[in-house]
Formats: C-alpha cells, sequence, structure tokens
C-alpha cells in the first residue's frame, strides 16, 4: 500500500450469496485483497428473498457486511457514506439508479461505479431502461470501474461523459481458486446461470458434442435452467455449485466451458470472472471466441478456442500431454496478471487518484430533480 489507508462504502448486487450470479464470488476477491492492503470495507446488499435463502457468506472476516431493506434505511449510513474516502455503487443494485443519486447527493469523497454487466448496461441505456444507471449519473462518477475493455471504455468517455473510464476485469482468489486432487467424473463442464442468449452455445459447444459422442461424460451446473430442456442422457445437471466446491467441480473436470453472453461477446474484452477462476484451478479451458480474448491469453497455448461442436470435439481428442500443458500454462497466466491481488492494486491506484480529483469537478455534472 502507498499513502494512508482508504475507508470504502460499496454498495452491491449481493456479497453475500453466489447462488444465480457471478457478483459475489468478484466482489469477494476483489474486496479481500484490497482489505489485505489495509484498507476498510463496508459492503452494504439489498435484503432479497432469493439470496437471503442461498447464502454462502455470513460474515466476512476483511471486512463489514451489513443489509438494508428499501431505500429509507440508506439514512442510518449517511454519515459513514459522507465521510468515506470513496463509494462505489455496483451494476444491478436494486433501484441502483436511485441509490447512486443519493451516493452522489451524500459522499463527500469520491463516488464511482463498478460494471460487471457493462455490454448489458449500455444495451439497456440505449433502450431508455435505466433501474440501476442513469446517463445523467455517469459524469458524477469519478471512475466508472468496467469489466469490459477496449473500445467500450472510450464509449463511456466520449458518449456518456465519464470523467475516467477504467478497466478492472473479473480476477481469481488464488487461495481459493488452485489445482486440487480429485478424480475425473465429467469429460466437459459448464457452470453458470442459465441465460436465454447464451443457451444457444450450450446447446453447441456442450450438448451437441455430448449427442454426437455418447460416451462423453458431461454436466451442466447452475440455477434456473427451465425444467422442459432437453438433455441427452450424458450431460448431467447440478442445479448449484458454491463457491467452495468450485475447485473441486473444476478438478473433477478434463476440460471446462467458458460461454459469453450475446451483449459480452459482441463488446469484446469482457472475460467472465468463471473464465478466470477455472484457469486458476489449472483446468483446461475451451471458450467461444471474441474480439480481445487473445490480449488475455494465447488461444493454442493457455486456452483452447471453438466456434463449432467439431473444434470441442477435437480438443476433447488432444493428447493427456496436450490437457495438460495448456491447463497449467492458463494458470500461469492468471497468477502472472490476473489475481485479486492484482485488481485491488489497480484499484487502490485509481480511487487514490479520484479521491484527488476536485470535488467541484464531478458535481457540476449532476443534475439533481
Amino acid at each position: 500500500m502507498t499513502g494512508a489507508p482508504l475507508d470504502i462504502v460499496v454498495f452491491g448486487l449481493s456479497l453475500s450469496s453466489s447462488w444465480g450470479n457471478g457478483h459475489a464470488t468478484t466482489w469477494r476477491a476483489l474486496l479481500k485483497a484490497f482489505a489485505a492492503r489495509g484498507h476498510e470495507v463496508l459492503f452494504l446488499e439489498r435484503e432479497a428473498p432469493w439470496y437471503a435463502a442461498h447464502r454462502d457468506l455470513e460474515a466476512p472476516d476483511w471486512g463489514e457486511l451489513a443489509f438494508y431493506s428499501d431505500l429509507s434505511e440508506l439514512e442510518a449510513w449517511r454519515e459513514r457514506v459522507a465521510n468515506a474516502d470513496a463509494v462505489i455503487v455496483g451494476s444491478y443494485v436494486p433501484d441502483g439508479a436511485a441509490v447512486g443519486r443519493w451516493v452522489q447527493r451524500t459522499a463527500k469523497g469520491a463516488p464511482c461505479f463498478y460494471d460487471i454487466d457493462t455490454p448489458v448496461t449500455l444495451a439497456k441505456l440505449e433502450r431508455g431502461e435505466a433501474e440501476y444507471l442513469t446517463p445523467d449519473l455517469i459524469p458524477g462518477y469519478r471512475r466508472y470501474f468496467s469489466f469490459t475493455g477496449g473500445p467500450t471504455l472510450e464509449r463511456l468517455e466520449r458518449r456518456y461523459g465519464s470523467p475516467a473510464a477504467r478497466a478492472l476485469y473479473c480476477s481469481a482468489d488464488e487461495e481459493i481458486y488452485r489445482p486440487t486432487a480429485a478424480p475425473a467424473r465429467w469429460d466437459l463442464s459448464y457452470i453458470g446461470t442459465y441465460s436465454a442468449d447464451r443457451q444457444p452455445l450450450v446447446e453447441a459447444l456442450l450438448v451437441e458434442p455430448a449427442r454426437r459422442a455418447p460416451a462423453l461424460r458431461c454436466v451442466v451446473a447452475g440455477p434456473q435452467y427451465p425444467p422442459d430442456l432437453d438433455w441427452p442422457d450424458n450431460v448431467q445437471l447440478i442445479r448449484h455449485v458454491p463457491p467452495a466446491d468450485h475447485p473441486a467441480f473444476y478438478a473433477a473436470s478434463r476440460y471446462t466451458l467458458n460461454l459469453t453472453r450475446r451483449d459480452m461477446a459482441r463488446a469484446g474484452w469482457s472475460p467472465s470472472v468463471r473464465l478466470f477462476e477455472a484457469a486458476a484451478c489449472g483446468t483446461p479451458i475451451i471458450s467461444d471466441t471474441w474480439e480481445g480474448l487473445d490480449d488475455l491469453f494465447t488461444p493454442g497455448e493457455d486456452i483452447f478456442t471453438a466456434q463449432t461442436a467439431d473444434d470441442v470435439l477435437d480438443t476433447l481428442l488432444s493428447t493427456e500431454d496436450v490437457r495438460q500443458r495448456v491447463g497449467a500454462r492458463g494458470r500461469k497466466r492468471i497468477l502472472d496478471a490476473h489475481t485479486a491481488v492484482h485488481r485491488a492494486h489497480t484499484l487502490e491506484v485509481e480511487l487514490r487518484a479520484a479521491v484527488a480529483q476536485p470535488r467541484a469537478a464531478a458535481a457540476q455534472v449532476l443534475k439533481l430533480a
């Protein structure tokens, strides 16, 4: 750490539950590593019955987790928010636009936004949907942290007036996500919540290979898959794998798939948290292709890519030496550049710069109702 400790408040979708979202493990890894640098963290989470019923983190030992039921309860946190060095609002926070407006009015420090869904967010803004972000709020966030890099950052600055849009990719907690000794149960796995726009990829790159090669052992893990989907007999469905079991899940997979939602793939430079976590476990990844992937991994060396079922089946026929070598190189790539420690350093540097920015420059852009 360079400089005095920072005190930050975070409003995020969920820290307490990884059920049905990729936000929880992203926040956990990032904020744990950030707190390890000597900083203070308070995470405020909106109570939601579906997360309350599936909590897998009650009280982090690196920071404070608290809940609020509605917007009126934010007043109980006014002093803490007002005096924090920085306040970060995350994407998909319920009533996030109202939360962001209250934060920008209240915070004396640096209000920031962390978008773990940037292409989806921008598509929503284009359609006039603004449940967690409105265009007029963007200039008032001194940093727009985005899990998408590439040209999207310039778009956020030029079109939407962000003072500073910065890539803050997801990451892996290397203390949790690491190789684990376990017998192989599946030839091919995929972990991810059901999404209608991603399901065609599941069908093309997992279901179709499974149909063509009945001897393959495949698994799909994640909630919200419709009960009427037609899975082949050699595809197992697991409704949820908690984060504590992720390393064992990946260890039991000879290969695992990374599949990207349509908006993310179109934008490029949008690696999912599962991509980093699986690679950190040393499991060889077969990924769909999108622009920017080769900035993070080298296809054929530390990751496999596929566009068709034939590509997947060809990869599954790789020799054991090739499989192990690609998995090991993928893990090294994570340890070299994509751990939570790397992201926490980036976050600290950017927050210090945001805190140093004059308040008036940010305050002028927000037109209060």
